[in-house]
């Protein structure tokens, strides 16, 4: 399977942001990828803000990366794909409906209860992978 079908079909992700002083932020998220874009909501799963640290930190750096991976004990089947890119804050507008629409097709909980917050958008610019299919022989 290829690097992008791999990170297209993956039910996690983990993102990490800079902020404004060079502190890296690594967090877990949802996602969903249409080409070269990456979207991740700001849902309503517990959080004590709605004011995330991701966002402050995309204000202020928009470079990020996005880590898509699988770990299995048997370590043939291991592999990473990293998508580092520029993000975007999406409030409002067709790009974020769309955006919407393609994470409520790929998880059931966004078809029951939509996300409200805002949507990060990730403009790949660059694609990174590695499988240990490739390296064990």
């Amino acid at each position: 399977m290829d690097p992008r079908t791999k990170a297209a079909e993956a039910r996690v992700a983990r993102l990490a942001t800079v902020d404004a002083e060079g502190h890296p932020h690594l967090v877990p998220c949802t996602f969903a990828l249409d080409g070269d874009t990456i979207y991740s909501a700001v849902d309503d799963k517990p959080k004590t803000t709605m004011a995330l640290k991701r966002l402050a930190n995309v204000r202020a750096n928009p470079q990020v990366s996005v880590l898509v991976d699988h770990y299995d004990d048997d370590w043939t089947s291991l592999w990473w794909v990293r998508l580092d890119g520029l993000a975007r804050i999406l409030e409002d507008g067709p790009e974020r409906d769309r955006a919407l629409a393609l994470l409520a097709e790929k998880y059931s909980q966004y078809r029951d209860r939509p996300p409200t917050g805002p949507v990060l958008a990730v403009d790949v610019v660059q694609w990174r992978s590695w499988s240990a299919s490739n390296s064990y022989h």
